[in-house]
């Protein structure tokens, strides 16, 4: 991430707490275990060419494998 960002949040006082708990037990700082914790779970949405690929096999017109070692030659 290059660019950081000041953001107001308004947090349910027991989160704050356990987040506080979680970034003192992981040796970081509440803004660093914030960060990392929502790049991991934005890191779940897949991107574009992800979804191609998604879509891609759900339309049925992939190549069929049936011996992956002649598949594995042919690359």
């Amino acid at each position: 991430m290059d660019k950081k960002v000041r953001v107001k949040l308004h947090l349910d006082r027991d989160l704050l707490k356990a987040l506080k708990e979680e970034a003192k037990a992981n040796q970081c700082s509440l803004n660093n275990y914030i960060e990392k914790a929502l790049a991991k779970d934005i890191g779940n949405i897949p991107n574009e060419a992800t979804k191609a690929a998604i879509e891609e096999a759900k339309s049925g017109n992939l190549e069929r494998i049936d011996n992956i070692d002649d598949w594995l030659e042919k690359l």
